[in-house]
């Protein structure tokens, strides 16, 4: 089934040139189904690519997925124009009252600042405590996996000596988790990141469960409350070229930045990337949204905020 977008957003006709099937509300309205509604708040500073990045996810799986998009109210974007904000995003204020199956937080370029000095801190702990009683399962991702983790648990970020930059070899510390339900052995996640969390930090964090680690990027995956929460410390929804145009970007800067590593072919930045991570990056999101989100996923989504209970009971 297709990804249920917002007329006109202008991802559609990108994916519809990878043959990726998105509809748009119009033609959505004339079916009779129940879609899935997942909410991306979206901190990453060019909002369209991010936006297609996990539209692309979120429509290879046989479930209709109805998407909005959040934006902060304290926080003006500089790289994307007004318009575009305006036209296809809304603030918490206006969804506040809402429920929604799933969520996707995504990274943020603040990792390097302390958490109570980014100046959007207070909004981004709101959106966090909302959506544990108005989400079914919600993904943190990079930034927001450790602010997350932070913010709910104390767990503190740690700076790296040098920028974790590339695609990493991945294992799971259990196959059987349904977040895994049809990966290999080893499998690639891309990480782009300055600091992490410590494993120690997260073992000795009850109600923490780590599901997945790499012996170079350290802590891939971690889950909490029965998988209403996922903190994803790497970037499975990286386009193939999202790492060497932050790696260029860089160069053109004049910033001391290392050539991503296992990424591109024979380890020569002038060949192109050699992308092993897709299959499983679409696996991840799959079973995030068939075992967590469409299969917990309450008949009536006001339930979500007594979702505890219904478990318990059942």
């Amino acid at each position: 089934m297709p990804v249920k977008l917002p007329n006109n957003l202008p991802a559609i006709e990108l994916l519809k040139k990878e043959n990726i099937f998105v509809m748009s509300d119009l033609r959505a309205n004339e079916q009779d189904i129940r879609p899935l509604r997942v909410l991306v708040l979206n901190l990453m500073p060019l909002k369209i690519t991010t936006e297609t990045d996990f539209i692309r996810l979120l429509s290879n799986n046989p479930l209709q997925v109805e998407m909005e998009f959040l934006r902060l109210e304290t926080h003006v974007s500089k790289n994307t124009p007004e318009e575009h904000l305006e036209m296809f995003y809304k603030s918490l204020s206006e969804v506040k009252e809402n429920f929604y199956d799933g969520m996707i937080i995504t990274g943020a370029p603040v990792e390097m600042v302390r958490f109570e000095e980014v100046t959007y801190w207070d909004e981004i702990r709101t959106i966090f405590d909302w959506a544990r009683t108005h989400v079914t399962s919600s993904l943190y991702i990079c930034w927001a996996s450790q602010a997350a983790l932070y913010h709910f648990y104390g767990v503190e970020k740690k700076p790296l000596d040098e920028k974790l930059f590339g695609v990493f070899k991945h294992t799971a510390l259990d196959k059987r988790h349904p977040l895994f339900r049809g990966f290999d052995d080893e499998f690639f996640i891309p990480h782009s990141r300055h600091t992490t969390v410590e494993k120690e930090d997260l073992l000795s964090t009850e109600g923490i469960e780590i599901l997945c680690e790499s012996p170079e990027a350290g802590i891939a995956i971690a889950s909490s409350r029965g998988g209403r929460e996922f903190y994803l410390t790497g970037h499975s929804e990286y386009a193939p070229f999202t790492l060497d145009e932050e790696y260029r970007r860089d160069l053109e800067k004049g910033q001391k930045i290392q050539m991503p590593v296992n990424y591109y072919t024979d380890d020569n930045p002038e060949n192109r990337p050699l992308v092993r991570w897709t299959s499983h990056a679409n696996l991840l999101f799959n079973n995030w949204l068939n075992y967590f989100v469409y299969q917990e996923t309450p008949f009536d989504l006001k339930d979500v905020v007594h979702l505890g209970e219904i478990r318990q009971n059942n």
